[in-house]
């Protein structure tokens, strides 16, 4: 075909698609709206990284740097040493470890064996740590020292036949003074050597870089469970491909489309067993060829020192994340200037702490929106330094390859026109297999393609979406749906609140009414009636808040979300607790709205 013809037929192409999706007329320029998927096992970013950049750093970690060409060499020397184990394609590999070198290097080592990762949270109980090892059939497991006593008191009670014990000293620098005393500090657990526990370093210290040769259908084939509450019920492992992952870290380049191969340097503080911060913090990054800074938690002095040492210019955080490096009073202490892109996601970016953080910092701040069965990402707002494009309290447009839709929240089967509030489904190659060893959940969530995410939400007339909250979360107020976000975002405005978090009280008049759990900002207060006031009057009389608890500090997630489950059982429990009035009290008619 000629060139002439070619680009009347591309611009045919396009005009077609700018009809068919509303966001195309306000997708970023230079942003493909389709991706040739490289079909690749997702080890293969490390090892094409590695041919490319061998003596960039690939890892900081405490002033410990891990070149590229060195963790390609480690992870061969891991996988190595599980193959020896007897480790093979398609076993089940936990990671029960935080934000330390070995989390990489047994992640990659394990799915250079064909092995499928299952990441723990650090945060789990023993109940919890025994449910996800037994219902991903697991038979190796990589574990914190620390945690390792939790992994003792199950073990007879699982399918492990080994165990592999970590350090949050093994990969530190011992070159000055200052970490040799804060080496000392750390704390460590001495591990009994018994049959079938091995030691990480000793491993890779012991064998060499020979990985076996796999076959990989990365359309098919699985390279983590990743368990969540999902949509409905109980944990459940996430089935992702090497697909899943694979693409939506090439979405993540994509979309960062001024991000300079070789050159970026990503702070790592969200978590890394969590599929946010497993790909922004560290597919991604190696597929990109940064530098990945990790911290084992999040403290907001050790953000801004990170930042400010390693010349930090992508954030990946979470709302409560961005809300508590405002509240502290060291913000104006850091240069964090190199900064250049901050994307929040994992719950929804208040509009108050949007405005803010780009008022102070200077830095281009946008929301994004996925979940665990989307690998994560399925929408971003345009990474616009002019903000023309960008619109607050909204998660933005899909991402390439990506379709969204709003349906009915009752049915599912009918799809809404713009501003209509139901429950936002999404397709795209980013989408999980389904659930492992759940057929019927997932034909809830899966119907046609189609990714029904329980999040309650709109499409605006350009395309935008919004989320209002999540299904579980609708507070039933005498038959009005009350939306917590709404709530939070009006909360966050007032210049006293520092976190917030907003659940259905249960309530005998009125099904459930809406009570707010706050932590004020340091030196500052506030009383119950000044903030029922400040949003009450904003908001129609059936969203008023009804009741406000202070605390110092909120049950969270290590992602930055607001535990809402746990402050709901709270309530439930205080509720069992109180004596039983006279029925007549019930029966008192509440004449407000």
């Amino acid at each position: 075909m000629c060139p002439k013809k070619r680009k009347v037929k591309e611009e045919k192409i396009e005009r077609k698609e700018a009809l068919e999706k509303p966001w195309y007329k306000f997708w970023p320029e230079g942003v493909p709206k389709h991706i040739d998927y490289p079909e690749i096992p997702l080890f293969q970013f490390l090892k094409d990284t590695a041919g490319k950049y061998p003596e960039k750093t690939a890892i900081v970690y405490f002033d410990r740097k891990i070149s590229y060409k060195e963790l390609d060499t480690i992870t061969d020397k891991f996988a190595t040493a599980l193959t020896d184990f007897g480790v093979k394609k398609g076993d089940k590999v936990a990671i029960f470890l935080p934000n330390i070198p070995q989390f990489i290097i047994a992640y990659y080592g394990a799915i250079k064996t064909g092995a499928v990762t299952t990441a723990i949270s650090p945060l789990y109980k023993e109940r919890e740590v025994e449910h996800q090892l037994n219902d991903s059939e697991a038979e190796t497991i990589i574990v914190l020292d620390l945690l390792y006593p939790i992994v003792e008191r199950i073990w007879q009670k699982t399918q492990l036949k080994r165990v592999i014990v970590a350090s949050l000293k093994e990969y530190m620098p011992r070159a000055t003074a200052f970490l040799g005393s804060l080496l000392k500090k750390i704390p460590s657990q001495k591990i009994e050597r018994k049959p079938n526990v091995y030691f990480f370093k000793e491993l890779v210290d012991k064998y060499p870089p020979n990985p076996p040769k796999v076959e990989i259908n990365p359309k098919e084939d699985l390279v983590a469970l990743q368990y969540t509450g999902g949509t409905t019920g109980t944990s459940k492992g996430a089935m992702l491909t090497h697909m899943n992952l694979v693409s939506n870290a090439v979405m993540c380049k994509a979309w960062l489309r001024d991000v300079a191969e070789g050159k970026e340097t990503f702070l790592a503080v969200l978590p890394l067993f969590h599929i946010y911060g497993m790909t922004t913090g560290m597919n991604a990054p190696i597929y990109i060829g940064g530098t990945i800074v990790l911290l084992p938690r999040f403290d907001v002095v050790s953000t801004f020192h990170a930042i400010q040492k390693y010349k930090v210019t992508v954030f990946c955080g979470a709302p409560t994340m961005y809300a508590m490096l405002l509240a502290h009073p060291d913000l104006g202490k850091y240069d964090c200037t190199s900064v250049r892109f901050c994307l929040s996601g994992s719950a929804p970016l208040p509009p108050e702490i949007q405005k803010k953080f780009m008022e102070v910092t200077g830095g281009v701040l946008v929301e994004g929106y996925g979940l665990t069965e989307s690998s994560p990402v399925t929408h971003c707002n345009p990474l616009d330094k002019t903000l023309k494009t960008v619109k607050v309290g909204s998660i933005g447009i899909p991402w390439p390859d990506t379709d969204a839709k709003i349906m009915d929240a009752e049915t599912g089967e009918k799809e809404l026109a713009p501003g209509e509030t139901g429950e936002l489904v999404v397709k795209g190659p980013q989408v999980m297999k389904g659930y492992w060893k759940m057929p019927e959940e997932t034909a809830q969530v899966l119907r046609d393609g189609w990714l029904y995410t329980g999040d309650i939400g709109k499409m605006d007339e350009n395309g935008y979406f919004y989320i209002t909250d999540r299904k579980k979360d609708l507070i039933k107020y005498k038959g009005y749906s009350v939306y917590p976000r709404e709530l939070e975002d009006v909360l966050y405005e007032h210049p006293a609140v520092k976190l917030c978090g907003v659940i259905g009280k249960p309530d005998q008049v009125a099904g459930e009414i809406p009570k707010a759990f706050i932590v004020l900002k340091e030196g500052v207060t506030a009383t119950e009636k000044e903030i029922m006031d400040f949003v009450n009057e904003k908001v129609a009389p059936y969203k008023a808040i009804r009741e406000v608890e202070f605390r110092k500090e909120l049950p969270m997630t290590m992602v930055g979300k607001v535990l809402k489950r746990v402050l709901r059982e709270e309530e439930r429990k205080k509720l069992k607790q109180k004596p039983n009035y006279p029925t007549f009290i019930s029966q008192i008619p509440n004449r407000s709205p």
